[in-house]
C-alpha cells in the first residue's frame, strides 16, 4: 500500500466520517487534537478555495496521555468499535476500509511530543492491548492551540455529529513547519502555503492579525527572535527599507553563533543566505525516511 494518501474531496469526506465515528464511539469529545491534512479546510472555511483533501486522520495525543490509562483504553475501544485495526508493524497507525460507492483505506495515526522519548520512538499506552503513538517533535504545538468543533458526516444515509478538538492557526502552522523541516515533502509545503494564503481572518481589539502575530499571541514569542510592533511596521515596503540586523559589537566576539541550520529551501526555489531560525524543534535525531513515519 502506498504511503501517500489520496487527496480528493471524497477522500476527505471518507476520512471525516471515520473520525466522527471514532469520536461517537468514544462517548464524548476525546482529549486528542486533530492536526494534519483535514485541518486546512477548517481553518480556511471562509475561502472559496478547496483544499486537496486527504485520507489520513492525524491526532496529537499528549492530552490523551495526560488523562491517564483510562482514557487510552477508551480510545482503543472506540477505534475497534469504528472498525479500525492496528497496523501489524506500527502501534500508532490504525486502518479501516471505507466501503459503499467509494472505497478508500483510512489511516488513523496517533502522534505524541514527549520530552522523555526519542524522536521517532513508538510509545505504548498503559492498560491497552495494542494502542500507541509515535513521538514526533513539533506536533505538541497542536495541543497548545486548539478549539472544539462540531463535525457532521453522512453514514449510510444517516447524519452523525461529534465534537472534536481541532488545532488552531498557530498550532497548525508550527506543527506543519516542523514536519516540513523534518521530511521535506511537497504536500507539507502545499498545506502551509494553502493556510497562509486562505486562512480565516483572526482579530484582536486592534484589528486583523497576520499569522505571525497569531503565533506570538497564542504560543508566545520565541526567545531568539524579535518582531517589530504592529504599529511600527513599514506601510510602504517600496519606499521604507526593512530594519537590518544590528551590526557586530566588540562584545559579540565572545558570543558563539547559533549552530542550528536554517530549513532547506522548497524544491526549485532559489537559495537564500543562511539565517537564524525561529520556532525550530530539536531535530538532531531525525529518523530516516525509510522508517515509515506518519504523514502529518
Amino acid at each position: 500500500m502506498s504511503e501517500e494518501p489520496e487527496r480528493t474531496g471524497r477522500a476527505r469526506r471518507a476520512a471525516e466520517l471515520a473520525l466522527v465515528r471514532v469520536c461517537s464511539h468514544y462517548g464524548e469529545r476525546p482529549n486528542f487534537v486533530l492536526l494534519g491534512g483535514l485541518v486546512p479546510a477548517m481553518l480556511c472555511s471562509d475561502s472559496g478555495r478547496l483544499h486537496a483533501g486527504t485520507t489520513d486522520v492525524d491526532v496529537q495525543v499528549d492530552l490523551e496521555i495526560a488523562g491517564g490509562a483510562e482514557h487510552a483504553r477508551r480510545l482503543e475501544i472506540a477505534l475497534q468499535n469504528a472498525d479500525f485495526h492496528v497496523d501489524a508493524e506500527r502501534v500508532w497507525r490504525w486502518e479501516t476500509v471505507h466501503g459503499g460507492g467509494y472505497k478508500a483505506v483510512i489511516k488513523f495515526e496517533l502522534l505524541a511530543d514527549l520530552d522523555d522519548q526519542q524522536q521517532g520512538a513508538s510509545v505504548h499506552f498503559d492498560n491497552t492491548e495494542k494502542l500507541g503513538a509515535v513521538n514526533l517533535r513539533g506536533t505538541g504545538y497542536a495541543s497548545r492551540d486548539f478549539a472544539p468543533r462540531s463535525l457532521t458526516a453522512n453514514d449510510q444515509g444517516s447524519k452523525i455529529t461529534a465534537e472534536v478538538n481541532v488545532t488552531g492557526l498557530a498550532g497548525f502552522l508550527l506543527a506543519k513547519s516542523a514536519a516540513a523541516y523534518g521530511r521535506h515533502k511537497a504536500k507539507d509545503y502545499y498545506d502551509i502555503a494553502f493556510v497562509l494564503l486562505h486562512h480565516n481572518e483572526v482579530f484582536d481589539e486592534a484589528g486583523p492579525l497576520d499569522p505571525a502575530d497569531v503565533v506570538v499571541q497564542r504560543l508566545g514569542a520565541p526567545s531568539n527572535c524579535v518582531r517589530p510592533s504592529r504599529t511600527s511596521r513599514p506601510t510602504s515596503p517600496t519606499t521604507t527599507p526593512r530594519a537590518s540586523r544590528p551590526t557586530s559589537s566588540s562584545s559579540s566576539s565572545t558570543t558563539p553563533k547559533s549552530t542550528r541550520r536554517p530549513p532547506p529551501p522548497m524544491p526549485g526555489s532559489p537559495s537564500r543566505p543562511s539565517q537564524e531560525r525561529c520556532w525550530a524543534p530539536s531535530l538532531d535525531d531525525q529518523p530516516g525516511r525509510s522508517h515509515g513515519l506518519p504523514t502529518v
